[in-house]
C-alpha cells in the first residue's frame, strides 16, 4: 500500500479501466464510499454490482422509479436515495459524454490536467452529482491518473 493510499483509506486503483462501464463503476464506488469506511463498501460491492447490473451504463441510465424503489429495499447495498439517484443521473451523463467523445477515456484525455488537475476536477464536479473536490480527486486516482491524493 502506498503512503497516499494509507492517508486516504483509498485502496482501489485500476490503471486505465478497460471500458466505459468500468469508469462508471469506479465513479459509483466513490459516490457510495464517500464518508463511509472503505471496507464496509468493499464487503458489499458484489451486491452493488448485481443490483446495478454490473454498472452497465445503458441499463442503469434507463432505471425508473420502480427500479429506485427496488434498490431502496435491497438490504445488501447502501440504501441512500440521494446516492442511488446520483448514480442513475451520472449514468445518463456518461452516455452523453460517450456519444459526444466516443469514450469516457477520450473525454478525460480532452480535459485540462494542469495545476494537479484543478480544471479537470472542476469539470467533473460540475457535470456529475455527488462529486466534490475530494471525491473527484479520488476518482481520478482510482482510474490511474497521475494525481496527488491529499
Amino acid at each position: 500500500m502506498s503512503s497516499e493510499e494509507a492517508r486516504t483509506g483509498w485502496h482501489y486503483r485500476e490503471k486505465d479501466p478497460p471500458n466505459d462501464d468500468a469508469y462508471f463503476e469506479n465513479m459509483s464506488r466513490i459516490t457510495f464510499k464517500a464518508s463511509l469506511n472503505w471496507q464496509f463498501i468493499e464487503d458489499r460491492w458484489s451486491a452493488f454490482r448485481k443490483a446495478f447490473h454490473n454498472f452497465n451504463i445503458g441499463i442503469v441510465s434507463d432505471f425508473d422509479e420502480e427500479d429506485i424503489e427496488e434498490l431502496m429495499s435491497n438490504t445488501k447495498i447502501i440504501r441512500s436515495r440521494a446516492r442511488i439517484e446520483a448514480t442513475l443521473y451520472n449514468a445518463i451523463i456518461f452516455q452523453k459524454i460517450i456519444e459526444e467523445h466516443g469514450s469516457f477515456r477520450d473525454y478525460l484525455d480532452s480535459l485540462d490536467k494542469s495545476e494537479d488537475y484543478k480544471y479537470t476536477k472542476e469539470e467533473l464536479c460540475r457535470k456529475f452529482e455527488r462529486l466534490t473536490d475530494e471525491t473527484s480527486t479520488i476518482f481520478l486516482y482510482s482510474v490511474g491518473e497521475d494525481i496527488i491524493l491529499t
